[in-house]
């Protein structure tokens, strides 16, 4: 007699996770002036350990788009054009991604020179574009999508330490995309304590992933983001 077929388990519609491991309790509405897009890798949208969607949900200037490679017309329109009816076109976008990434090939062209302080002085005209997938993943992205290797790269500064303890960090300041996204945000509008709030509510998810993860899967190397060391 074939087997009875397993009952499916309630989505969340919002986080979009079954709801059991339901992430909507962490989200936490920041109000930030740059905009953020991240570019998810289609591996990491079913990573339960992922940040990326709770930093999206709780970032409202902000879109969360999966795909590897982009084709120019829907990448440009990532880059340069108005995230809904109600936004404005950015005058500057930047790439968060390290100017030396770890393990960059041999012969690698230099990124694209950084934006000049004044074009930086106002936030608000600023998008910032992350990649959000593991080290390989990421840098196969930029490969795979010349639009995104002629970006002005923004590489984070004295960075802190991860909270990310349900991964293995493979560098010391490798970070989980939604703890870089906060250190760049921070960064761009020269404001760490507005993003306190979402970072706690980071801990929060990591214990609540912890308890679903057994001990020895918590081990596995970060799923890493973009930029710095960043990972999922």
């Amino acid at each position: 007699m074939p087997s009875a077929t397993p009952p499916h388990r309630p989505v969340c519609a919002v986080c979009l996770r079954p709801q059991r491991a339901c992430i909507c309790g962490w989200i936490t509405p920041v109000a930030h002036h740059v905009e953020v897009v991240v570019l998810q890798h289609p591996l990491e949208v079913n990573q339960a350990k992922g940040s990326a969607r709770l930093l999206h949900l709780s970032l409202p200037r902000s879109l969360l788009v999966t795909g590897e490679v982009f084709a120019e017309d829907h990448l440009q329109a990532l880059i340069d054009a108005p995230l809904t009816a109600a936004t404005s076109a950015p005058r500057h976008t930047l790439l968060l991604y390290p100017d030396s990434p770890p393990n960059a090939a041999p012969g690698a062209p230099p990124p694209p020179p950084a934006l000049q302080a004044e074009h930086l002085a106002n936030p608000q005209q600023l998008r910032l574009i992350v990649l959000d997938g593991t080290w390989r993943k990421s840098r196969k992205m930029l490969h795979l999508n010349p639009l995104l290797q002629r970006l002005p790269r923004l590489a984070l500064t004295a960075m802190p330490a991860s909270r990310y303890r349900i991964r293995k960090a493979h560098l010391p300041d490798q970070l989980s995309t939604l703890e870089a996204t906060c250190a760049a945000l921070a960064q761009l509008e020269a404001d760490a304590g507005r993003f306190e709030p979402l970072l706690a509510a980071f801990d929060g998810f990591v214990a609540q992933q912890s308890g679903y993860t057994p001990a020895s899967s918590r081990t596995r190397s970060l799923a890493c983001c973009c930029s710095a060391h960043i990972s999922a």
